[in-house]
């Protein structure tokens, strides 16, 4: 592990399942004139295409990015992103300084989560279908440059399987309890991944709950300077107070 070094704290952005880090690239840009920002590809997405998907070949990954940074970072991502985002405080809480975890305060269990594999098993059986699919859905669900950029990375519907299987692998939110950082969550509004927030709350020892009116869980993508000022203010937070991970817990 590198050693944490001085200056703004970075910020780590994660994609959502079947996508890459191309679908942040307005968020990263806007967060990058102010700090350092990484964006990776997480295993069987983008350019690592193909990798098999793990949870903690995923958290091993943003460890990695956090490394290249500097050594801590601010951690945030999107729907299976927030899952790894949470996952890696689990397993390398000395990298990450805060998680902004969106759009999965889900518990993947249930009839949910068996529709969820069985739609992932069909899109990996039958990959071209799904991704021509997948692409019209979001073109038709984002303004034209956001889906320009979401999908500019390809997508990577065969990972979608291993995917799932270490979302409900990973027992969220258990992995919060082992973290003692604070937590930003945000939710789309409408987003369906938030049924369960409450509990995710509970879970940790120091977080709180943002909410983005109107917007759903990919619609979320389009309050891009709102997200960035989420992040921002959380990592500045984290700039004045790098033991914030010690200060008593945020009302809910």
């Amino acid at each position: 592990m590198s050693t944490p070094s001085e200056g703004p704290l970075p910020v780590v952005l994660l994609h959502g399942i079947r996508l890459s880090g191309t679908m942040w690239r307005r968020v990263a840009a806007a967060v990058a004139e102010h700090r350092p920002v990484g964006v990776p590809d997480l295993p069987g997405h983008g350019r690592r295409r193909g990798e098999p998907f793990t949870m903690d070949a995923a958290a091993d990954a943003v460890a990695e990015t956090i490394d290249g940074l500097g050594g801590r970072a601010l951690v945030a991502g999107l729907s299976l992103g927030g899952y790894v985002a949470m996952a890696t405080a689990a397993r390398h809480p000395e990298r990450v300084a805060g998680l902004v975890p969106m759009g999965c305060t889900l518990r993947p269990e249930g009839w949910g989560a068996a529709c969820y594999r069985t739609v992932a098993g069909l899109a990996a059986r039958y990959p071209r279908w799904a991704d021509r699919l997948s692409a019209a859905a979001f073109r038709r669900t984002l303004p034209g440059p956001l889906a320009d950029d979401v999908l500019a990375g390809g997508l990577s519907c065969e990972a979608m399987p291993q995917a799932v299987a270490a979302m409900e692998g990973s027992r969220p939110p258990e992995p919060l309890a082992a973290y003692d950082g604070p937590v930003w969550f945000v939710n789309g509004e409408n987003d369906p991944f938030r049924a369960h927030e409450r509990e995710f709350l509970r879970a940790c020892r120091d977080a709180r709950l943002l909410l983005l009116p109107r917007r759903g869980h990919v619609t979320a993508l389009m309050e891009t300077a709102e997200i960035t000022r989420i992040l921002l203010d959380a990592a500045t937070a984290l700039d004045r107070c790098p033991d914030l991970s010690t200060s008593p817990p945020t009302a809910r």
